[in-house]
């Protein structure tokens, strides 16, 4: 077998067997999600029973409701800025900054940067563990 055939016999193989498409994660999670996200036709995330998780959880909530959003053509993307999670979220800007670098730090998220603005998502394949570590956690810190 020729190099050139081999390599093209590997690309069809990792592209049939590895590659993850960001719409069947985000539809094999959907019901998940459900129980902690609603979207507006704005785009604008709100994530329910907010009062009940810790502020790493709300941001990694945001960030996978934004990846719905943006997938549903409700937001241009899902990549989302500090600004909007300190608006949307209300968390004071001293306690985002250091969530986000252990969220980071762990490989929970990832960071990019457009011009000035620095912006934040969730990987895809972290999408339906995470909203799992959250129900689970929810479950066993059940509402006084």
């Amino acid at each position: 077998m020729e190099p050139a055939e081999r390599r093209s016999q590997l690309r069809r193989r990792i592209l049939e067997e590895m590659t993850v498409d960001r719409m069947e994660v985000l539809a094999g999670a959907l019901d998940l999600a459900k129980q902690f996200l609603r979207l507006s036709s704005d785009g604008t995330v709100e994530i329910l029973q907010l009062g009940r998780l810790g502020g790493k959880a709300q941001i990694l909530l945001y960030l996978i409701g934004k990846m719905y959003a943006h997938e549903a053509g409700l937001a241009a993307t899902s990549d989302v800025g500090n600004s909007e999670l300190l608006e949307q979220l209300r968390i004071p800007e001293g306690s985002l900054y250091p969530w986000l670098k252990t969220l980071r730090d762990k490989n929970r998220i990832t960071q990019s940067r457009r011009g000035k603005r620095v912006l934040h998502s969730i990987p895809t394949g972290l999408v339906e563990e995470t909203l799992l570590e959250i129900e689970r956690a929810l479950a066993e810190n059940p509402p006084t």
